[in-house]
């Protein structure tokens, strides 16, 4: 029979073992919160503009270490927008390995290039939220959110804020998008 002392040995080199194989299990893939975007979408804008339409692409690009979305917004003449616009901007999404945080960088055509991470605690459900860390070409005073909530697999709202320095955030715009193909 196996002394006290050998059994206690085995089982602390046993707990040390399965302590490790535990802390070795590979970190959760960052990109599972954006994989639902991969695809084509379509759907209605409405806000600052007036009310249009919205088209958008996001696809995996660069050996997949990054997510592209290319957006037009069209909006036609209306009483909020006499003239009418199109908007485009095109957007990446990154994975910070330092800070192990999501990062999102919009290059709009009016110039200004928004960047945001996801917001700490934001759950892992149904609803994602950006929150910007800087702008070039417009005021780092300003605060900006870009929140995603997914209504299903094929269909999320994505809603634009921005604050005033010292205001609290408004709604700029809100898309509804539906997925069209993946």
């Amino acid at each position: 029979m196996p002394s006290s002392r050998w059994v206690t040995t085995v089982l602390i080199v046993a707990c040390a073992c399965l302590g490790s194989a535990w802390a070795a299990e590979p970190a959760p893939d960052p990109w599972i919160p954006l994989a639902r975007f991969i695809g084509e979408w379509t759907g209605v804008a409405s806000g600052e503009g007036g009310d249009g339409t919205v088209t958008r692409q996001y696809s995996r690009v660069m050996n997949g270490r990054f997510i592209h979305e290319v957006n037009i917004s069209k909006y036609p003449p209306q009483e909020a927008n006499k003239s009418g616009e199109v908007h485009e901007h095109w957007s990446m999404f990154s994975y910070d390995k330092t800070r192990r945080v999501l990062v999102l960088r919009q290059f709009h055509l009016e110039g200004f290039v928004n960047t945001y991470r996801l917001a700490d605690g934001a759950p892992p459900g149904s609803t994602l939220m950006f929150e910007s860390e800087s702008f070039e070409n417009f005021s780092n005073a300003w605060k900006a959110r870009e929140s995603y909530e997914f209504l299903s697999n094929d269909e999320f709202i994505e809603t634009f804020e921005l604050a005033a320095p010292g205001k609290p955030f408004q709604v700029y715009s809100r898309n509804r998008l539906t997925r069209v193909r993946k």
